[in-house]
C-alpha cells in the first residue's frame, strides 16, 4: 500500500477526522468470506489488517480501508434464507413497518441490500409494489428467480437518483445489516435520504457496538464490517445528511443489535422517549468519550487463551472436534486464535455454496451437516453463536452418541 493509500484508510469515514485512537487489534486475516476450492489450497492468499480505530471526533468505530467492496461483495457467499429464525425476523419486521407506516397496494418500499428476498418476499406477498437492491450478482440472480425485482448494482447517490426517476421516492427504506458494509459511508447516506419520500419511513438495522463490548463478540470483526455503531455515532453520521432517528429498539438478533426508525430531519413527527434514554444510558456506559472504549482488547484475549485451552485438552484426550457452521464471524475466531485442522477437523454448514470448501487461511474442509452423523465427533463448536438456541435444537440428536456442544463467546461454555 503507498503512503497516500495509507493516509486515506486513516481518516474517519463519517466526518473526516484522523483516525489516531486503536480499539482493538486482531492481527492479520483474510476476507471472511473467501471460501477456498480445492485447487487454491497451495495457491497464496492475502491477509489484511484488522485493526480497528474509533474516531476521536464523532466516537465512530471502524475498520480501514483494506479492502475494496468490489472484492468482498460481487461474488458472496452469505444467503440470509439459510436460517429459519431469520426470516421469521423478517416476517415480524414487515409486519411492524407495515403498521408504523401504513403500507399498502398504492405503496412503494426499497430494500438496499436486499439479499436472496428474504424479507422482500414477504412484502410482495401482501401485494405491495417492491423493489430489492443486492450488489451480489450470484444472490440476485436467486432473488430474481423468486420473484423479487432486484438490481445488481452498489447502492449510493447515483443509483438513488436513477430509481427515484423512473419510480418515484419509497414510502419505506429497507437499510437492515448493511450500514456496516458500506466503504463510503456519507454517498450511502445521502442516497438513503433522496430515496426517501417527505413523509417515508427508513429502517436500518446495525450490529450494535455495546453489546459487541459486553459480549466480548470480537468475531463480529472482519473485513467486509467496515464499522460498529452507537446510537450516538449512527445520529451523528445520519444527521449530517438531513436524517433524525425517530425511534429505536434494541433487538437480540447477531449478538445485539440496533433497529433505528428513521425520518427526514423536518418530518413533524417526533422523536420517541427511547432515543433520549438510550443516549443517556450510551453516555452513563461511558461511550461518550473515546477513553470509554478501553479494556475490550484484554477481555478478547482471555477468551482466546480460554478456547485454545479447551481445545487442546480435549486432542490431548483423544476427542474428535468438528465446528457447526462457517459464518463470516467463525473466520476471524479461526484466523485470531489459529486454529487450523490439527484442533478442528472439519465444520458443517447449511450453505450448499460452502460444501467441499475450505475456510480461509485456516484451510478446514466444510461439508453438509449430514457429516456429523457419520463422523459422530466427540465435540461440536458452534460457530455462529448467535442461533445457538436454535443450532442446539437442530443438533439434539448428537446427544445420543455423547457430543458436547460448545461456544466460545461471550464465554467458554459447554451446552
Amino acid at each position: 500500500m503507498t503512503e497516500a493509500a495509507l493516509a486515506a484508510t486513516r481518516s474517519c469515514r463519517s466526518c473526516g477526522a484522523a483516525l489516531e485512537r486503536l480499539f482493538i487489534d486482531l492481527g492479520m486475516s483474510p476476507p471472511c468470506e473467501d471460501f477456498l476450492t480445492a485447487d487454491r489450497l497451495h495457491e497464496p492468499e492475502t491477509f489484511y489488517p484488522l485493526d480497528v480505530r474509533i474516531c476521536d471526533a464523532c466516537l465512530l468505530v471502524q475498520l480501514p480501508a483494506y479492502v475494496t467492496p468490489e472484492s468482498i461483495f460481487r461474488e458472496y457467499a452469505y444467503f440470509s434464507s439459510f436460517s429459519s429464525s431469520w426470516i421469521d425476523h423478517a416476517e415480524r419486521f414487515v409486519e411492524e413497518a407495515i403498521r408504523r407506516q401504513g403500507l399498502g397496494p398504492t405503496s412503494s418500499v426499497v430494500e438496499v441490500a436486499s439479499n436472496d428476498g428474504y424479507l422482500l418476499q414477504h412484502v410482495v406477498r401482501r401485494g405491495i409494489p417492491a423493489l430489492g437492491v443486492e450488489p451480489a450478482r450470484n444472490i440476485a440472480a436467486v432473488a430474481v428467480e423468486r420473484g423479487i425485482p432486484t438490481i445488481d448494482e452498489f447502492f449510493g447517490r447515483t443509483l438513488a437518483d436513477e430509481i427515484v426517476a423512473r419510480s418515484g421516492r419509497a414510502d419505506l427504506v429497507v437499510a437492515n445489516n448493511v450500514f456496516a458494509h458500506i466503504p463510503d459511508l456519507n454517498d450511502f447516506t445521502a442516497g438513503l435520504a433522496a430515496l426517501l419520500a417527505p413523509a417515508g419511513l427508513l429502517s436500518i438495522e446495525v450490529a450494535y457496538l455495546a453489546r459487541l463490548i459486553d459480549h466480548n463478540e470480537f468475531d463480529t470483526i472482519y473485513h467486509e464490517h467496515f464499522m460498529y455503531y452507537t446510537l450516538l455515532s449512527a445520529q451523528a453520521a445520519l444527521a449530517r445528511h438531513g436524517l433524525r432517528v425517530q425511534d429505536v429498539e434494541e433487538l437480540s438478533t447477531h449478538g445485539g443489535s440496533l433497529r433505528l426508525w428513521v425520518i427526514h430531519d423536518d418530518d413533524p413527527r417526533p422523536s420517541t422517549p427511547a432515543v433520549a434514554d438510550l443516549r443517556a444510558a450510551e453516555i452513563a456506559a461511558g461511550y461518550g468519550d473515546p477513553s470509554g472504549y478501553a479494556g475490550f482488547a484484554e477481555r478478547v484475549a482471555a477468551v482466546k487463551r480460554d478456547l485454545l485451552a479447551f481445545l487442546v485438552d480435549e486432542r490431548r484426550r483423544g476427542s474428535r472436534i468438528a465446528g457447526y457452521g462457517a459464518p463470516g464471524k467463525a473466520n476471524t475466531l479461526l484466523n485470531y486464535c489459529g486454529i487450523r485442522t490439527d484442533l478442528i477437523d472439519f465444520l458443517v454448514d447449511r450453505n450448499p455454496y460452502k460444501h467441499g470448501r475450505f475456510t480461509p487461511g485456516t484451510h478446514i474442509p466444510i461439508h453438509p451437516p449430514e457429516h456429523l452423523d457419520r463422523e459422530r465427533p466427540d465435540v461440536i463448536l458452534i460457530m455462529p453463536w448467535n442461533l445457538r438456541d436454535e443450532i442446539a435444537g437442530q443438533l439434539a440428536h448428537t446427544r445420543a452418541w455423547g457430543a458436547r456442544l460448545v461456544v466460545a463467546i461471550p464465554g467458554l461454555q459447554v451446552l
